[in-house]
């Protein structure tokens, strides 16, 4: 049996109505039974931005104790736009706080360094960085 993690949420001024998420249309519904209360929820606190996070960068972010705002979020949406407005299809986002790998054309972080990680290696496979 595996053990479920605890997911950190930050404060975000918009509330969320659990019960509006639960009772949306059919085409959802089916994609909410795929699909862990976890992801979804995730899903749901990102859209907003138009930024999806994969189940490994959900996964990083949590093991590294890595909090993103939610004007933080809107940087990154907002530096996703830029990259693809420049035809990136990997782009390196680098914050204060962390270093976050997107693929541009979906919209999702693909993965999530903070900084004593992103010091000790490599990145590869980006076509750009935006640096926030």
């Amino acid at each position: 049996m595996s053990q479920i993690q605890p997911v950190k949420i930050n404060n975000y001024q918009r509330p969320t109505n659990l019960l509006e998420i639960a009772n949306r249309s059919a085409g959802s519904t089916e994609k909410a039974k795929d699909g862990s209360f976890r992801e979804m929820f995730s899903a749901e606190l990102a859209g907003d931005k138009g930024v999806n996070f994969s189940k490994h960068a959900r996964e990083r972010l949590f093991s590294r104790g890595i909090e993103l705002s939610e004007e933080r979020m809107t940087q990154l949406a907002d530096a996703i736009d830029k990259a693809e407005a420049k035809g990136s299809k990997e782009t390196l986002v680098l914050t204060d706080e962390a270093a976050m790998i997107v693929a541009v054309n979906n919209r999702t972080v693909v993965t999530v360094f903070d900084r004593d990680n992103l010091r000790e290696g490599v990145v590869t496979h980006i076509d750009s960085a935006v640096i926030l």
